[in-house]
């Protein structure tokens, strides 16, 4: 049963007012990054976290969900405003204009999990819901704007000629299926009863079996959670059986890296591993970078961050029609340039598996200057990730952090813990918004491990 909260508005109501610029990471839901400091940690020494536990169960079922239990709602939805200002075509580094000569993510499915996607003029007829893991709906509502805000990175296509005054995304071509699972501005009881943001671990595992059973060719989760490796290892294992289902599936699989100093993640980004990044193999980790393609003093870094992707000052659809009032900041928003050269990719090269487009996507990166292990193989260039030859290409060794001896997480004798229900991810928007921010058999190449 689903119960009124009195003036319940987004986890702050800065947070949804400023803009998207939200951070995802943890409990889905966090403050503003974009003043946190950069790591301490020596440039080029990355400390090598220990690798997760190995695979022991299956994955959930990936029902279509009901509401809740003891869901409480804000009395009302207070979404960032939208504003009439030009919004522009995009980060002019990803050169949008010439990657949508060759493709445009035509005939592709993108499952968005997140706070939901409202309906918007500039997703018209490619937007379907797919569930509702807060109020048993059809994933259609979005009382946070940062899962509208997602889905136009991802496909927003404008309705005129003249795309110089409308968000224009990455694969305006692409179909969305948006599936909610989180949301700061409604609460559940957590396993001491104490309330919580909606959405944690479990229901994000459960979200990606739902999507992969509904069709989708690639899946962006623009939330995470960081948790020291021990406790990752105890809640995260229906997280991994999860995306392990959808990688013999051939389904790609794109999530932040999280936002540092936000929600779960510690302002160093020290003896904590982020989720779902930590499952390396299983998924494509985005960072965030600047407009110089420098790394952003919030990303998290860490050696599943696979590339990195525009995370600053961007614009994006609002809830209610017209876009963002600010830029919206956050590696919530660098993971959709990724998941959206996913289903690029996918249109132009069909022949190509899953792991295949992976490789793709990390051998045409470009590199830029990474001392903190924030970028993995470099930013996404998504023209050249669709006029390389080859078809299939195989990513170069990434630079590598300095060894390090640690105990494989989990293998250590522990206390006993309390039964553990999942744990509350966050939303990874830097900023204004809602600062909430294995293949299948041999066919498919397994990336290079970073070491």
């Amino acid at each position: 049963m689903i119960r009124k909260r009195a003036g319940a508005a987004l986890v702050g109501a800065a947070l949804v007012g400023a803009a998207l610029a939200g951070l995802l990471g943890g409990a889905l839901a966090g403050p503003a990054a974009t003043a946190v400091a950069a790591p301490t940690t020596p440039a080029g020494l990355v400390p090598q976290p220990p690798a997760p536990p190995p695979l022991r169960t299956g994955p959930p079922a990936g029902r279509r969900p009901g509401p809740a239990p003891g869901l409480e709602a804000p009395e009302r939805c207070t979404p960032p405003a939208a504003d009439g200002a030009s919004a522009g075509t995009g980060p002019p580094g990803l050169r949008l204009a010439e990657a949508h000569r060759l493709a445009t993510g035509r005939g592709q499915v993108i499952a968005v999990i997140d706070t939901g996607v409202a309906p918007h003029p500039l997703l018209a007829g490619r937007l379907t819901g797919g569930g509702d893991y807060l109020t048993g709906g059809d994933g259609l509502d979005d009382c946070d704007g940062h899962g509208t805000a997602v889905a136009g990175l991802l496909a927003a296509a404008p309705e005129r000629r003249d795309r110089s005054s409308e968000p224009v995304g990455i694969a305006p071509g692409a179909r969305l299926l948006s599936i909610r699972q989180s949301s700061p501005s409604y609460s559940v009881p957590g396993p001491d009863r104490a309330l919580r943001p909606a959405g944690d671990t479990n229901t994000l595992a459960e979200a990606i079996v739902l999507a992969v059973r509904g069709g989708a060719d690639i899946v962006n989760i623009s939330e995470a959670v960081c948790l020291s490796p021990d406790r990752a290892a105890a809640v995260g294992a229906p997280l991994q059986a999860a995306l392990r289902f959808a990688a013999d599936a051939d389904v790609v699989v794109v999530a932040a890296a999280g936002n540092l100093g936000s929600g779960s993640c510690a302002a160093d980004g020290s003896r904590q591993v982020s989720l779902p990044g930590w499952y390396a193999d299983d998924v494509l980790t985005v960072g965030a970078v600047d407009p110089g393609d420098a790394a952003a003093p919030f990303t998290v870094p860490g050696p599943w961050v696979d590339v990195a992707a525009p995370g600053t000052g961007l614009r994006s659809l609002a809830v209610g029609g017209g876009s963002t009032a600010e830029g919206v900041t956050g590696t919530s928003f660098a993971a959709p340039w990724a998941a959206g050269l996913a289903a690029l990719v996918r249109e132009r090269f069909p022949e190509l598996s899953a792991r295949q487009v992976v490789d793709r996507i990390l051998a045409t990166a470009r590199r830029a200057p990474d001392f903190r292990g924030a970028l993995g193989y470099g930013v996404v260039d998504p023209v050249a990730a669709l006029t390389a030859v080859p078809a299939l290409l195989q990513p170069a060794a990434a630079p590598t952090a300095a060894p390090a001896v640690a105990p494989l997480a989990g293998t250590t004798p522990q206390p006993a813990q309390p039964e553990e229900r999942g744990w509350p991810v966050d939303l990874l928007a830097a900023g204004a918004l809602l600062t909430m921010a294995t293949l299948t058999a041999a066919l498919l190449r397994r990336r290079p491990r970073r070491t």
